[in-house]
């Protein structure tokens, strides 16, 4: 089982995967076609740390934002999954092991 510490640190490092990979989209040649992955790398960092912070102050709450970051991060790993460049598909399996940390956190 997945530790709160160990899942807040998993969430800060999806967080800035995304973000990496939201800016490295901005670059590429045909910046159209990465429309829905920029979306969802940014809102996919925002849950990730909203939801980080939420652990860290235990809210009752938790569960719910669990839930969402866990739908999120699925969501961009998906996208991010059908991109061939290097940084969507690191991106793309770090928020499916996200996604998957923290609906093992709910499970415990």
């Amino acid at each position: 089982m997945m530790g709160q510490d160990k899942l807040t640190e998993q969430l800060m490092e999806c967080a800035a995967t995304c973000d990496y990979c939201f800016s490295a989209c901005l670059n590429e040649e045909n910046v159209m076609m990465m429309t829905r992955c920029i979306e969802l790398d940014r809102e996919c960092a925002d849950i990730c740390r909203l939801t980080a912070s939420i652990l860290s102050r235990d809210s009752e709450n938790k569960e719910s934002y669990l839930k969402l970051c866990a739908e999120v991060c699925e969501a961009c790993g998906d996208e991010c999954g059908k991109h061939d460049n290097d940084h969507c598909r690191k991106c793309s399996k770090m928020c499916k092991e996200c996604a998957e940390a923290c609906g093992e956190f709910l499970e415990a």
